[in-house]
């Protein structure tokens, strides 16, 4: 008997697994991506155009073309909050890159095997922290009465610092709790780039020159140039929709000193319940975030061959 023969077992077929079997599978994450993500979508999109105000249903919902734009392009507000929200993006994340790079450089360093070990798993702490929670550490770090943070001060002879009901202490308070949750997160991804630099490229590398410097600009940066291209995309959106930290911690406060454009979207929708404003609010945000995004990767992003 030929090696190739099969028996009827073999050739009889899965009873099963039929053609629609793979698309059965696929289903609920489809139908999850939908729900979550596509129809919300959709829904702000065609909302942005109406007038929706839910207090005032009798109204009903007209369509009103590119009113709310004009007037969301228009509000004052608005770019306020979107130009706080910029400030607060670029005082963070020098901050986390600086620090992630500098810790993924000593866990890449030989050696220290178990320390290394303990290191990557008090990295993942943070970030498996939800932002409500961190908002909440926040509000017992930066009290004013009992906090870690004025505590800690005193021991240096400063007298304790309303923190969270000063303009300048409530936004370096925010600040401050999105570098702890997001610098490990930072350090993870230069770390994953530095594991993908060949081992003799490096250590040639290493003979040749004593800089630390000329090595991480010549061998190590273009492994690091797409981690930090991710970092810099995920990072950007993050900072856009940011709201559960900020708004446990102070709720926008103290005026508008943490008046992120998330928490301004939020008060717009759900306060004076303006969903068709909110949403057209969102959609821009939605557009701002691809163009950063697509500047980002023309920008930066590399292939390393």
């Amino acid at each position: 008997m030929s090696d190739t023969a099969t028996s009827p077992a073999q050739r009889r077929p899965n009873r099963g697994y039929g053609r629609w079997t793979p698309l059965w599978f696929l289903a609920p994450a489809v139908l999850t991506l939908f729900v979550i993500g596509i129809y919300p979508t959709i829904f702000a999109l065609v909302t942005s155009f109406r007038r929706y105000n839910i207090t005032r249903p009798r109204e009903g919902f007209p369509f009103i073309g590119f009113e709310n734009y004009v007037n969301v392009l228009t509000d004052s507000t608005f770019w306020s909050s979107l130009l706080l929200t910029a400030k607060f993006y670029v005082t963070v994340l020098p901050i986390q890159v600086a620090l992630g790079l500098a810790i993924a450089l000593l866990l890449h360093k030989p050696g220290m095997g178990l320390l290394k070990s303990l290191a990557r798993v008090t990295l993942v702490v943070p970030l498996a922290t939800t932002y409500a929670v961190v908002g909440l550490i926040g509000r017992l770090i930066f009290n004013r009465d009992f906090g870690v943070a004025n505590q800690a001060l005193s021991v240096f002879g400063f007298g304790p610092i309303d923190w969270l009901s000063t303009q300048d202490g409530a936004f370096a308070a925010i600040v401050i709790m999105d570098v702890w949750q997001w610098t490990p997160f930072c350090a993870l991804i230069f770390l994953a780039g530095l594991s993908m630099v060949p081992g003799e490229i490096e250590e040639a590398a290493r003979l040749e020159t004593s800089s630390k410097l000329a090595l991480l600009r010549h061998v190590q940066l273009p492994y690091l140039l797409p981690g930090l291209t991710a970092v810099m995309i995920l990072r950007s959106a993050d900072v856009l929709k940011l709201f559960d930290m900020v708004f446990v911690m102070t709720r926008g406060g103290p005026g508008s000193a943490t008046d992120l454009i998330s928490i301004y979207i939020q008060r717009v929708g759900f306060r004076i319940f303006d969903l068709g404003t909110a949403s057209a609010q969102a959609i821009l945000l939605l557009i701002l975030t691809i163009i950063i995004s697509r500047l980002y990767i023309r920008l930066l992003y590399r292939e390393v061959h």
